[in-house]
């Protein structure tokens, strides 16, 4: 049974939310706060398991409450935002403190029976993280030492970067890790609808390569990454000669759109050889199948290993099925990659790996 707190100022919201997570029987609600203040008490009171917290709220809010919850509680939370501008805004620099998951609320797009599921599947991934302090401070983190610029022989690869649970923090690690003028970066982070351009305005601002949402039609250049819009998959082709990314509809794969598995079989398909997937932190299987793809067309495949991830899932998925050719740190995801660009494109995949029969 996963013990729930509720923060939230509006009396609505919380009876909504209570209902709902109600219906289901390993979810027990023990209790809601209409504040930070009111919620410091009842944390240390319930022990709840997990913690859903509005951002904009009275007294103190969720942002302030997160960080100081990190540093002194660390408890698996999941963000319950609004789709405004701000709202976006706050939710992703709550991701950057350590929140595990954001949703949206409930409201004139998104129906209360679906930010019901969506709540129960988050909830359900964040109590199987593993929330750290590290995350939890209120400065920015320090620029990166700026890595040296790449040699025109790098150029006309791909980088294929999936994440889920956990992945905002780790792929602006990797992206940070990268020179300006590093091949162009396609990236599938699991988050909702217009909450992505916000996230990929936040890389912008910290990264040496350009970063944005992804726009059908976008080529793929040097020194750009493009992040997957939310609610759509991303894929990419040839066109002229060139690499070009499409935005498109289609069915949910692994409960996600976008998918990373959707993006890494086209890129093995497209790019093949002069590829490099990389998979992160997430909870599930989305991914590890698509990653394999890439590596059997010849291509180079990294995943994030267990004791760096906030959840060891897509990864632990992807070494199963033979997908990964190195197992690497998070800190050091950049220096492998930049490391296969130099040694140029493998000539052929090698012989899959296979996950220890202790693991």
């Amino acid at each position: 049974m996963v013990r729930v707190l509720i923060v939230d100022d509006s009396a609505v919201v919380r009876k909504v939310l209570s209902d709902e997570l109600s219906k289901y029987r390993d979810i027990e609600v023990v209790g809601t706060a209409i504040d930070p203040y009111v919620a410091r008490d009842k944390i240390v009171k319930l022990h709840p398991d997990v913690i859903t917290l509005d951002v904009e709220m009275p007294r103190m809010d969720g942002l302030s409450f997160l960080s100081k919850l990190m540093k002194h509680y660390p408890t698996p939370v999941v963000i319950v935002s609004s789709l405004t501008p701000e709202g976006s805004a706050s939710a992703i620099r709550a991701l950057q403190l350590g929140a595990v998951e954001v949703i949206s609320k409930p409201g004139s797009r998104y129906s209360v029976p679906d930010v019901g599921r969506q709540l129960v599947r988050a909830i359900r991934i964040a109590v199987g993280a593993r929330p750290s302090a590290r995350f939890a401070r209120d400065e920015e983190p320090a620029k990166a030492v700026t890595p040296p610029l790449l040699p025109p022989s790098t150029n006309h690869r791909i980088i294929a970067i999936g994440a889920s649970t956990g992945g905002t923090q780790a792929i602006e690690s990797v992206l940070r890790g990268l020179p300006e003028n590093c091949p162009g970066i396609t990236v599938v982070q699991h988050m909702p609808e217009h909450f992505t351009a916000t996230f990929a305005e936040r890389l912008n601002e910290v990264c040496q390569m350009k970063v944005r949402e992804a726009r059908d039609g976008d080529r793929i250049t040097n020194g750009l990454a493009l992040v997957a819009p939310g609610n759509r998959h991303l894929i990419i082709q040839k066109d002229s000669g060139d690499y070009v990314v499409r935005v498109k509809e289609g069915a949910m794969v692994h409960h996600q759109r976008p998918s990373v598995d959707v993006l890494f079989y086209s890129v093995a398909s497209t790019a093949g050889s002069r590829a490099i997937g990389v998979l992160l932190t997430g909870m599930g299987a989305d991914g590890a199948k698509g990653l394999l793809a890439i590596r059997e067309a010849g291509g180079t495949t990294i995943v994030q290993d267990e004791e760096s991830c906030v959840v060891f899932g897509m990864p632990k998925e992807a070494i199963k099925v033979g997908a990964a050719m190195e197992v690497v740190p998070l800190q050091k995801i950049p220096q492998a990659i930049l490391s296969h660009l130099v040694a140029g494109v493998p000539r052929c995949p090698s012989p899959p790996e296979q996950m220890p029969a202790d693991q």
